[in-house]
């Protein structure tokens, strides 16, 4: 998968699953502060992504999240392992 593939699915799932605007939805957009999610919602958006990427996602690389941005290269990272 590329990060703009990657990205998309983000998107497209921030969109759908947290009713993110679509339009806030940039690769700098903090997802606490801008977004407004909250730790059960982090985890939710963790298992939505081991879901579509069949991959187990490390709690660890994910505490350090913040943006879009570092969802996708973490996601890019796991893919491509």
């Amino acid at each position: 998968m590329t990060e703009e593939e990657i990205q998309k699915q983000v998107v497209d799932i921030l969109a759908t699953d947290f009713e993110c605007d679509r339009e806030k939805l940039t690769p700098e957009v903090n997802l606490f502060s801008d977004l407004d999610l909250d730790s059960i919602d982090a985890v939710d958006l963790v298992v939505r992504l081991q879901q579509v990427t069949k991959k187990k996602v490390n709690p660890e690389e994910f505490r350090q999240i913040r943006t879009l941005r570092d969802v996708v290269q973490a996601v890019y990272k796991l893919v491509n392992e």
